[in-house]
């Protein structure tokens, strides 16, 4: 860090007018720069100072204060990449049944645009049965069979609806709040409003599964410091890379190799004032932290027989079912933000052939997830959320044959599954028109999706902002109402 009398030292800068205490202006502009980045430094790391020779202790995710009392303390965002057909899975249309094979009623399609679909197609109705479960009586289709279990712990949005046709924008949306890239995603603006429970373990862990699951564009921090970006873990191989010391590095040595590294880093802030600097900082501490860490968190032999039955996860494995396992251990262990990107789900055709094979991997460990973070009383402070960044067409897309139908990207009208995190237990809300295709009741966008997951995390989705490029700008932009009625 910068010590005042640095100042008495400092040359004057040939030209530059002298300051009345004699000091060349520039030379003393130049050292408050030097001790404001200072200052801005010590308030990255929790107030820590450091002489020369010193590394200062990273606490850029220390717990901050939430708005007010939150309902759930973490999120497990399991986001399935192509978009879920809800007709098939938690809306049963009968009048679709009735018209199946005929054209769309002229009016619902007048003037709209679809991803590949075009002119007056023919409805498709769903093959699968559909019936009420739990003491709610949630309509769940018949390839849901754990999910129906847990009716009564869970809640179902028909009425959602976004802005975008197309995968990239909408996943852009449904996850930053924004068509285009650069915005923060949602688990960045969490960890960015609350911090994080653990010094050990990153804040903000995404992991994938599935056919083209690399999303790493969806936990992206935007213009937020980088600290708050989510870290991939590995879908193939270990988890985490160079978990273990090189051959012949004792963990003295590595301490001191990283001791060394921060040295230089803060010196390099003191004089720049970057945040990223700060940022760079605290991820070297807590890349040592993690080889202490890691290998018991991803360690799956660790969990009992039971459980791993229960998910269906096999250790060493890599699957949907372990990394929803492994969710549970990050978020039981103080991760705020766990984002799951499970891919395979853009059922354009072999709708009949692909959707049960992708609901039975999904399915029986989901609703284990739900079960076993009840069971260890994590359920009510934990939200979990099944969605993808748009729902399916109820008309048919390709030929009728049932070996290869399918259904486009339909934004107007899709569905959501959610537990625990401080929901109401039990609960269908909104509904759409009888062939599924409009939203009739109580319709919920996007941000209004993020604004209440942001209240149950304790924080007012208008007043978490972060000002860039001369504004303030937030995760719901200009958007975003609390669907109160979803709250317990």
């Amino acid at each position: 860090m910068h010590h005042p009398s640095n100042l008495a030292r400092r040359s004057p800068v040939a030209g530059a007018p002298a300051s009345p205490c004699g000091i060349a202006r520039r030379a003393a502009l130049a050292d408050m720069g030097l001790s404001l980045g200072g200052i801005a430094l010590a308030g990255l790391l929790g107030g820590a100072s450091r002489a020369r020779g010193e590394v200062p202790v990273a606490n850029l995710l220390a717990p901050r204060r939430p708005h007010f009392a939150p309902r759930a303390k973490s999120v497990i965002l399991l986001f399935a990449s192509g978009g879920v057909s809800q007709l098939d899975l938690f809306e049963p249309k009968p009048a679709l049944v009735a018209h199946d094979g005929q054209p769309v009623p002229a009016e619902l399609v007048a003037g709209q645009r679809f991803a590949f679909i075009s002119g007056r197609p023919n409805l498709l109705a769903s093959p699968y049965r559909f019936a009420r479960h739990g003491e709610c009586g949630m309509e769940v289709s018949e390839l849901l069979p754990n999910l129906a279990r847990v009716a009564d712990k869970s809640v179902v949005i028909r009425s959602m609806h976004t802005t975008n046709v197309n995968h990239t924008p909408a996943q852009f949306m449904f996850t930053t709040g924004h068509e285009l890239p650069g915005r923060p995603s949602l688990g960045a603006w969490a960890v960015y409003g609350l911090g994080c429970e653990t010094a050990d373990l990153p804040a903000f862990v995404q992991l994938s599964s599935g056919e083209g699951a690399k999303r790493k564009h969806l936990a992206t921090a935007g213009f937020l410091p980088g600290i708050y970006q989510g870290v991939a873990f590995q879908d193939r191989g270990a988890p985490i890379f160079h978990l273990a010391d090189p051959a012949g590095m004792s963990r003295a040595d590595r301490r001191a190799a990283v001791d060394t590294i921060n040295g230089l880093n803060a010196d390099h802030f003191a004089a720049v004032g970057d945040p990223e600097i700060a940022a760079r900082i605290a991820q070297y501490e807590m890349a040592f932290r993690m080889q202490a860490t890691a290998p018991e968190l991803i360690d799956l032999a660790a969990e009992s027989p039971a459980t791993l039955a229960r998910y269906g996860a096999e250790p060493g494995k890599p699957s949907l079912a372990a990394n929803l396992l492994l969710s549970r251990r990050l978020v039981e262990r103080g991760v705020r933000f766990v984002q799951l990107i499970d891919g395979g789900w853009d059922h354009h055709s072999k709708l009949y052939a692909d959707l049960p094979t992708k609901c039975a991997e999904m399915d029986r460990s989901l609703a284990a997830l739900v079960e076993d973070l009840e069971q260890r009383g994590l359920l009510d402070e934990t939200l979990v959320i099944w969605a993808g960044e748009f729902g399916r067409t109820p008309m048919l897309e390709g030929k009728p044959d049932p070996k290869l139908v399918g259904r486009d990207h339909h934004k107007d009208a899709f569905t959501i599954w959610m537990a625990g995190g401080g929901l109401k237990r039990g609960l269908t809300y909104g509904e759409t028109c009888e062939l599924g295709y409009r939203i009739t009741e109580r319709p919920v966008a996007v941000h209004d999706l993020q604004a209440t997951i942001l209240h149950l995390l304790g924080l007012n989705h208008e007043s978490l902002t972060f000002r860039f490029q001369g504004r303030d700008f937030r995760l719901t932009d200009v958007h975003g109402e609390v669907v109160k009625d979803l709250l317990a």
